[in-house]
């Protein structure tokens, strides 16, 4: 596996993996910019600007976008995220030029007005009450809203119901003019194509001038700690217990993946394990971490019974505290290597995946690692090393607890002020 990179002089990168043996190509057009970048009033602007960015252009109506993929018969998509947004297509790799011209038009032309903005609002209004009604979704976003109370990495990626609403057409344009700039932003692609064939496709559909790229503001990350009770009358309680982690660029992040696997990364996890499996606590119990620019996350999700709460959070806290004063096993450090290595290749059997991989990658960790490199990272990982990370992670931090569910915070609150 190899990649080429180029750097336009207009400042947009082009980064690109060629894999001869496939038919499709993935195409992704990474903007950098995400909730972290939203004042408080702007809150969700990242996420309504995405899907103000499907309704139109200069030359196609939104149909005419979607008519375009489906009679391709490639997929057409977006996301955002905390840093960054991106627009991706997947399609047979003789329609690539058709792609890169489509997705360029919308990023460049969109045709943003009045009724398109109000229309999307509902949208959007409907999908953040959707949101509300999932709480094994909204819980994440309470946690790290407590995590981050000063920091803009705790701003809801789809924005509160107030900022949605007061969105007008000036402050869209003010925001896309700022943040859709060709130095901030990056084009991937993985499958059956050229590097210079995708080069010369940007050239030539990416031609409107834009303004330099407005450096993002790095912000001190001062994490809150304690408890988080927001009271609903739900059949299950959901339990987020964590803390600050490591930002993307810490050499710590692969024993920190390997630690992560260990306590909640899949069925032979030690959360799976003993919370589910030996005493049937919950359904869904597993571990997770996150990597930022300044800082990250880990954290724990499980959802049980309201009357079972104090005892899983008791137990998450007690499988911590054994890796803190006990460490890890040699066979749990093989297993995790193991099982990472193995959904890593998996993983890279995908053109979409592999795309995303280069993307990401250059934007979020500032380089871009080979299959061989990273499999190397992981091996490199010894018992000490996870031992470390567990300090640095549990030892330095203070924790948050968030729950939604039917409970009292006076009750709680001693599970993380003990």
């Amino acid at each position: 596996m190899s990649f080429k990179k180029e750097k336009l002089e207009s400042g947009l990168k082009i980064i690109t993996e060629e894999i001869p043996y496939v038919r499709s190509v993935a195409i992704g057009f990474w903007v950098a910019v995400g909730a972290r970048d939203e004042s408080k009033e702007l809150n969700g602007m990242s996420h309504f600007l995405e899907h103000l960015i499907f309704k139109g252009t200069k030359t196609r109506t939104a149909q005419e976008i979607s008519e375009t993929f489906d009679i391709l018969g490639g997929e057409l998509n977006a996301y955002s995220a905390k840093e960054y947004t991106y627009f991706y297509a997947r399609l047979l790799d003789k329609n690539l030029p058709i792609g890169v011209e489509v997705l360029s038009d919308m990023l460049q032309n969109s045709t943003i007005g009045e009724k398109e903005i109000i229309a999307e609002k509902e949208v959007v209004l409907e999908e953040i009450n959707l949101h509300e009604d999932t709480p094994d979704e909204q819980i994440h976003d309470i946690f790290a809203r407590h995590l981050w109370q000063n920091h803009p990495l705790g701003n809801n990626g789809l924005g509160e119901v107030e900022t949605v609403k007061s969105f007008g057409k000036a402050d869209v344009d003010r925001y896309y003019a700022r943040n859709y700039v060709f130095s901030n932003m990056i084009v991937a692609g993985a499958g059956n194509l050229k590097h210079q064939g995708l080069v010369d496709l940007v050239k030539k559909f990416f031609t409107k001038n834009t303004t330099k790229k407005v450096l993002r503001t790095g912000i001190e990350s001062k994490p809150a700690s304690g408890l988080v009770v927001k009271n609903r009358k739900t059949e299950q309680a959901h339990i987020c217990y964590g803390m600050q982690g490591l930002h993307a660029k810490d050499q710590d992040r692969f024993a920190l993946a390997i630690l992560d696997n260990i306590l909640g990364g899949g069925m032979s996890s030690r959360l799976f394990q003993e919370v589910r499996e030996k005493r049937g606590l919950v359904y869904s119990i597993y571990s997770y971490h996150a990597l930022y620019s300044e800082t990250g996350l880990f954290t724990v999700y499980a959802g049980t019974r309201p009357s079972q709460v104090e005892e899983v959070v008791k137990i998450i806290r007690s499988q911590i505290a054994d890796v803190l004063e006990k460490g890890i096993k040699a066979e749990e450090l093989h297993r995790a290597k193991e099982h990472l290595k193995g959904q890593l290749v998996l993983s890279m059997e995908n053109t979409s995946t592999r795309m995303s991989r280069l993307g990401k990658s250059e934007l979020v960790h500032g380089e871009i690692l080979s299959l061989d490199e990273l499999i190397a990272r992981i091996d490199k990982v010894e018992l000490n090393d996870v031992q470390r990370v567990a300090k640095r992670i549990f030892l330095e931090n203070k924790p948050v607890l968030a729950v939604i569910g039917p409970l009292s915070a006076d009750k709680l609150e001693y599970l993380v002020s003990s």
